[in-house]
């Protein structure tokens, strides 16, 4: 179980780091951003920060529910067994 609680912390933190990049790649490099997604699918700035922000919310939750929950989860089931 310690094993399994040692991967899921390792995913969390890396995947908190990925909204991280995200969150900073859209704050310092926003326009070319926008340009490069306006001319690929002809969007609004709008729909662009909609999307991104979308999809960081997406992420983060997925990442709260499968890695930080069964983290938790497998802390809370060790306290409770025996140690050998």
């Amino acid at each position: 179980m310690e094993t399994v609680a040692r991967i899921t912390i390792r995913c969390f933190v890396l995947g908190m780091a990925l909204l991280l990049l995200w969150f900073f790649l859209c704050v310092l490099a926003g326009d070319q951003i926008y340009e490069t997604h306006a001319k690929w699918f002809d969007l609004t700035k709008h729909e662009v920060a909609v999307i991104h922000y979308s999809g960081m919310m997406f992420t983060k939750i997925l990442v709260l529910l499968f890695f930080l929950l069964p983290y938790i989860a497998c802390k809370m089931y060790g306290y409770r067994q025996p140690q050998s």
